[in-house]
């Protein structure tokens, strides 16, 4: 079969490519290893992770939220087969949503195993051991990435599980220790510890959340030690072993006044031990369930990438500003590339490689991506963070508001967090901005936007925002650049 483009991998990256290049009139294929098209994201990641967490806010706000309203209920009872069935519903929509894309845009979907086996040849493995060989003027890599894996603790996916695990625990468990304190690890958290799960962390570095603003990081540290977080900070796990824990030593009388012992039987769960990274004292704690949430790698296995010569770096593919990898006519997207692994991302490349395959003018402007952690309250971030400002020597000027002054906010009782804009201090032009709080997933988009079109803060805090509204408090910190707010 000759294509003008196949796609390896079926993920957000991977499928909204194929769409985008059949939109553009080029014959498409997609190549998927696993039984259902949507890759991580849709199957054991995005998607059902927020399907959990929306249920888990539901039955915490019930539990613990709604006296405060006047609304007196019974302590709420949690149905784990139908939480899980909601998830599996959610998954299974989303999953037949891209398969029904596919069809609609006359997108051939061949299952199995892709791996680029010539100049402009797709080799594909069914799960049988059948292969067949697709003819092509084009490849995109768009095959993801995987759990990263921890030195000294194996994965059976039942007590030391990765997100994939997390995702399908037969129940709460009374004890969840999670390896790794950035997104993964805390919405993850978040959403069994709200349903009854002691949550602890243990994180190598000397803060949660790498990568985002760091005063919004020890907001959020503070507001979840509020919830039942531990954390153990600057810390680094060296072993986890499945075993017997909750075992208690009694003593009991036995044949001439001795006093024997007497274990109590315990339950299935594991020990892990801790160190400081700095160097000291191990310590062991045992948990039920243990996370292993600490980053993800490329997935490439299988590819042939070595054979076929195609540059790679520290696990990722090497491409140049137009996504071409250092062999022609082949382009890779999304998490197994530079840049962050997120499904966003990967969507906004794989239309703009699907553009310049067909001749037209895509990118990607790596300076507008906003990124969404999914606890209570979310954060929300785009742009620089004040560390890297700082770090580039870029003059800058803050404007923050809290939600705490916020009509909307105060009456939906969720006024932990604040807005946060940073703008150029000789431009006014917005180089960043971070939000905390309720919605804020959805509020950061504003500032995305304005950022898109080189706005200034100015610009924001001249526009008319609804009353009462959560976005006020956008408009209040763009005010606050100029020390203008009102409301503070």
């Amino acid at each position: 079969m000759a294509y003008d483009l196949i796609v390896i991998g079926s993920g957000p990256g991977g499928y909204v490519c194929a769409v985008r290049a059949a939109q553009l009139g080029l014959k498409t294929a997609i190549v998927e290893k696993e039984k259902t098209l949507g890759g991580t994201c849709l199957n054991i990641g995005c998607i059902p992770s927020k399907a959990l967490l929306q249920a888990s806010e539901h039955f915490h706000e019930v539990g613990h939220g709604m006296a405060a309203f006047g609304v007196i209920v019974d302590p709420p009872k949690l149905d784990h087969k139908a939480l899980m069935k909601h998830k599996d519903d959610v998954v299974s929509a989303n999953v037949n949503g891209v398969a029904f894309l596919m069809k609609k845009n006359k997108v051939d979907v061949h299952q199995g195993l892709g791996a680029i086996t010539g100049k402009g040849q797709v080799t594909v493995t069914a799960a049988g051991g059948e292969t067949k060989v697709l003819e092509t003027k084009s490849i995109v890599i768009a095959t993801g990435s995987e759990s990263a894996m921890l030195p000294g603790v194996v994965v059976d996916e039942k007590q030391v599980v990765t997100s994939t695990g997390a995702l399908s625990l037969e129940k709460v468990p009374g004890k969840l220790l999670v390896i790794g304190a950035g997104v993964i690890g805390l919405e993850l958290g978040s959403a069994w510890g709200r349903l009854g799960a002691k949550v602890e962390v243990v994180e190598f570095l000397d803060r949660i959340l790498p990568g985002m603003d760091g005063e919004v990081a020890k907001q959020m540290q503070r507001t979840l030690e509020k919830q039942g977080f531990t954390f153990n900070l600057s810390s680094k796990v060296t072993k986890a072993e499945t075993g017997k824990i909750g075992v208690e030593t009694s003593y009991q009388p036995g044949a001439g006044g001795f006093l024997l012992p007497q274990d109590s039987s315990g339950r299935d769960g594991v020990k892990v031990t801790f160190e400081p990274v700095a160097g000291g004292e191990a310590k062991t704690i045992e948990a039920d369930v243990v996370l292993v949430a600490t980053g993800r790698r490329p997935n490439t296995a299988g590819l042939n990438l070595d054979a076929m010569k195609i540059a790679t770096e520290r696990g990722r593919v090497i491409i140049d500003g137009h996504f071409r990898t250092n062999i022609e006519a082949v382009y890779a997207i999304g998490d197994v590339v530079r840049g962050p692994m997120l499904a966003h991302k990967a969507e906004d490349e794989g239309v703009a490689v699907a553009e310049l395959i067909a001749g037209k003018a895509g990118h990607v402007n790596y300076d507008v991506i906003p990124a969404v952690v999914y606890t209570q309250p979310e954060v929300a971030s785009v742009g620089k963070t004040e560390e890297e400002l700082k770090e580039a020597g870029v003059a800058y000027v803050v404007g923050k508001f809290p939600f705490t002054a916020n009509g909307r906010a105060r009456a939906m009782r969720h006024t932990d967090g604040f807005v946060k804009f940073l703008a150029d201090a000789k431009t006014d032009r917005v180089l960043g901005a971070h939000i905390v709080g309720f919605g804020a997933g959805e509020m950061i988009h504003e500032i995305a936007v304005l950022m898109e079109f080189g706005g200034s803060s100015e610009d924001l805090a001249r526009t008319c925002h609804a009353h009462p509204t959560m976005s006020e408090a956008v408009k209040e910190a763009a005010m606050g650049v100029e020390k203008r707010s009102i409301h503070i």
